[in-house]
Formats: structure tokens, sequence, C-alpha cells
């Protein structure tokens, strides 16, 4: 309130020094040029200037009003369009994170077809149309930024290989993928799309052969690239002893497989253990045997402490005598003992056999334990406690089948 009454005071004393100023001099001003003669006080010009400044400025404000709002009337201005342009960008973005796939396409192309940089507005409603099941369509809109943005062929087609691979065009998406890599060697996300692509169709060969070009090119971290060299080896392993209906074949296909690993991959438990379960499988359970004790002498693992359990050697007891060399150092390992029980039964030894597996259970409820244990017990005449480990052994198994995620059906 003290503010406004200092305004005001300043307000009149200046009007009253301007008054005075004019009432002591009036001043005079004449303007003369060719015929034009014009001639007035000098305040009275300086009022005609301020009007005249007033006036200007007053028509500029008009013109930009009526500019202004002609824009926001018209529905065609420059405004108006930029406008509906990041509304059909938001609400489409949108649309597509929520699944609403036929409104994000809409959307989308919008955005796209009035955009300067269209590439990942026509990629989302690509994507949006291929969910919908227009592949057609899909495929129209990728060719569409294709025309728009030719400098980014590599983004739209690995994006188009990954359209096929969702909707089932495996063969498809190899072929795009192929493509690319071979005009992109290097490029990491190709090379990485096509190995997942080579895992889905079960193509460890493929996987195999890309192993030193994901290696050189750093496409995976190294713990992630071990783990799956152990995985493509080990799934070749099985798809070599399973590609011919003869077993004498399967079998030297099998060890043809084996041969081609390095020595020190013959070394790793993981792909030892796929060796020796295929052997088994192809009836070569001397093999077997032997590969499984030659591997355990060098380093044990419990893995194929287990499986040397369900092999069948040449010598019975030998067999039981290098497992329970083990038992001396690893007393407490589940596996182990029940592989001692195992061969025990194998060899008779009923009593040998019942302190193992009780032995393994106490350690570690484990469904295989359990039924080994209530087949003895049943033979023994103990048919209660056998129901009652039966029972036990379903459950437990049960429980892993709820707990194990279910597998993903691979596209042929």
């Amino acid at each position: 309130m003290k503010r406004l009454y200092v305004i005001v005071f300043l307000v009149i004393a200046a009007t009253a020094a301007l008054g005075l100023a004019i009432a002591e001099h009036s001043g005079y001003v004449l303007v003369a040029y060719k015929s034009f003669r014009y001639e007035s006080s000098l305040w009275a010009t300086l009022a005609l200037v301020a009007v005249l400044w007033l006036l200007i400025w007053g028509i500029k404000a008009l013109v930009e009003l009526v500019l202004t709002s002609g824009g926001v009337v018209n529905p065609w201005s420059r405004r108006n369009r930029s406008r509906r342009v990041q509304v059909a960008i938001e609400h489409g973005q949108l649309d597509l994170a929520e699944g609403r796939w036929a409104s994000a396409q809409r959307h989308l192309y919008r955005a796209a077809e009035a955009e300067r940089q269209p590439l990942l507005y026509y990629l989302g409603a690509a994507r949006a149309a291929n969910e919908q099941g227009n592949y057609e369509e899909s495929d129209r809109l990728l060719e569409r930024a294709l025309e728009r943005q030719p400098q980014a062929e590599l983004a739209i087609a690995l994006s188009h290989a990954q359209l096929q691979t969702d909707r089932g065009d495996t063969e498809g998406a190899l072929v795009t993928l192929q493509a690319m890599r071979e005009r992109h060697p290097h490029n990491v996300q190709t090379l990485r799309q096509l190995q997942r692509l080579h895992q889905q169709r079960g193509d460890w060969s493929a996987v195999i052969r890309m192993l030193p070009e994901l290696r050189k090119d750093k496409v995976l971290p190294p713990a992630e690239l071990a783990e799956l060299e152990r995985r493509a080896w080990g799934e070749n392993l099985s798809l070599a002893a399973h590609r011919e209906e003869d077993g004498a074949v399967g079998l030297q296909s099998l060890n043809r497989a084996w041969q081609q690993l390095t020595s020190s991959q013959r070394q790793e438990p993981p792909l030892v253990l796929a060796y020796a379960e295929q052997l088994r499988q192809l009836g070569a359970q001397v093999e077997a045997e032997e590969v499984l004790r030659n591997a355990l002498k060098r380093k044990y693992d419990s893995h194929l402490a287990r499986l040397y359990g369900l092999v069948r050697g040449s010598d019975p007891t030998r067999q039981l005598q290098a497992a329970e060399g083990w038992l001396k150092d690893h007393p407490a390992d589940p596996s182990l003992l029940l592989t001692l029980g195992r061969l025990c039964l194998q060899a008779s030894l009923w009593g040998k056999a019942r302190d193992y597996l009780e032995s393994s259970l106490r350690t570690q409820r484990n469904p295989e334990a359990c039924a080994e244990l209530a087949r003895l017990l049943a033979r023994l005449g103990d048919t209660e406690r056998s129901n009652q480990l039966f029972q036990e052994g379903l459950g437990l198994l049960d429980e892993r089948l709820l707990a194990a995620p279910l597998p993903v059906q691979a596209h042929a």
C-alpha cells in the first residue's frame, strides 16, 4: 500500500514539474520541406510524436493478434499441424507401450508422415501392425521408412528380422540377418540377434561357428560367452548322438563331435557330463564309466558323481571302490552317497546300500534317493516304510516340476 502511495506521489510530482516547464517556456518547432511547412510548440510536437508511436504500436499489436488468432482458429496452420503431430506422437507411444495396437499404428503412422526424422515412428507403427497379424502392412511401413531414411537401413533390417521372428518366420529372419551380416560384418547387434536366432532354431552347429566372431567383437560378456560355448558344445554332442538311427553310427558321430573339442574343453565337467550321458544312452556303458572315472580323478564334480552311479562299467567292484575313494574327501555329498547306494544295489550289498541311501536322504531329501531306498525296502519286506518313501519322492518330484519354468516353444 505504501508503494502505491509513493507511485501516485511521483506521478503527481512529475505532472506538476511538466506543467511548470510548459508554463515557463512553450518552445517552438518548425519543419519546412519544399511546399510543406509545419510549425508548433515543442510540447505539442512531443505529444504528437507520442500519439503516433502509440498508434503504430497499437496497429502492430493488432496485426499480431489477428495472425495469432488465425493460427489458433485455422486447422491447417503451422501451429495446429505441429500440435496435432505432437499429440499423435504422445498417444501413439502410449498406445504402443500399453498394447493398443490399432490405435498405436494409426497415431504413429500419422506422426511418421509429418516428421522430418520419422524412423522411430515407422518402426513403432510396423510393430503395431505386426502384433495385429497385418504382416504385409508391417513390411510396407518398413519399406516406407527405408524410402524416407535410407541411411537407417541396418536399424530397419534389424527391426524387420525381430518382427519376422516374432511372427514365427525364422527362415525369413535368418535371410535378413545374414544379409546384414555380410554388409555389416562387425555390427554387435546383428551378431547378437543372429546368435539368438540360431539358438532358438536349435542350430547349435551354427552357434559354434559364430563363437570366434562373438569373442572377437566382444558381443557377449566373458562369463555369458563361456556359458554359451559350454551349452552349444553340449547340445551339439546330443545332436550328434541322435543324428542317425543306427546306434553304431550315432556313436561314431558322437565321438567325432567329442574330438572336435579342445583338450581343455574335454576336461570341463558340463561337457564331460553331456558326453558321458550320450554314451550311456547309446549303450556304451563301459566307455561312459571310464570317461567319468577319469574326469572325477582330475577334478571332482557332484553332477559327474551322480551319473557315475547310473553307468555300468566292466568291473563293478573296481567301480564301487573308486566311488568309495572319493567319499573320503566328500563325505557329505548327497549325490555321491546316492551313487554309492546304487553301486551297492548293483553288487547286491543290501545293508551297505541301505546305509548309503539313508545317509544321502539325511543330507538332502531327494526324489531319486527316496525311490531307490523305497525299492530296496520293498525287497527287504518293509512295505510300510517303502510306501512312505514312494509318496515322499512323488511329492518332492511335484515340487520340482512346479518350481521349474515352462519350456519356451521354439519356432521351427
